[in-house]
C-alpha cells in the first residue's frame, strides 16, 4: 500500500517538474460561445550542436539539403513554422557562420522562423558578454 502512495508522490512531483511555465499577465479572460478550439501551427525545428551538426527535427542534415526538406514541408502545409536553436557554450567549431547560412537558404522559402533561446535570468537584464582575450583591457 506505502509503494502505491510513494509512486502516486513520485509521479506527480515528476508532472509538476516538467510542466511548461507560461508568463502571462493575470487577467480575467472572457468566454466564448461560438468559435473554434485554436489549432497550434505545424512546426519544424532546426538545431545547431556545438560541432556545428545541422539536426532538422532531430534528424541529421547536411546544409545542402536543408533548404529542399524544409520546402517539402512547406509543400505538405504552408503554415508550417520554423524554429531555430543554436547549442550554447564552447564547441569545436563556430557556429556563426553555419547558421548565418542556415538563415539564408530558409529566409527565401517565405517560413516564418523564430530563433530559440533560453529566457534571460532577470527580466529586462541583457548578458554582459566577457571581452575577448585580444581584447582585454587589463595589460
Amino acid at each position: 500500500m506505502i509503494d502505491v502512495i510513494f509512486l502516486l508522490l513520485v509521479f506527480f512531483i515528476y508532472a509538476m517538474v516538467l510542466m511548461v511555465r507560461v508568463d502571462l499577465v493575470p487577467m480575467e479572460l472572457h468566454s466564448f460561445e461560438t468559435g473554434q478550439p485554436a489549432e497550434p501551427a505545424p512546426a519544424a525545428t532546426i538545431s545547431i550542436d556545438l560541432d556545428g551538426t545541422i539536426f532538422l527535427d532531430r534528424q541529421e542534415v547536411a546544409l545542402s539539403e536543408l533548404a529542399r526538406e524544409v520546402e517539402e514541408r512547406k509543400i505538405l502545409d504552408p503554415a508550417t513554422v520554423i524554429y531555430l536553436a543554436v547549442a550554447d557554450g564552447t564547441g569545436t567549431t563556430d557556429r556563426a557562420p553555419i547558421l548565418q547560412d542556415v538563415w539564408d537558404r530558409l529566409r527565401p522559402t517565405g517560413l516564418t522562423i523564430n530563433l530559440v533561446g533560453r529566457p534571460s535570468d532577470a527580466p529586462g537584464e541583457t548578458q554582459k558578454m566577457p571581452a575577448p582575450a585580444s581584447m582585454d583591457p587589463t595589460p
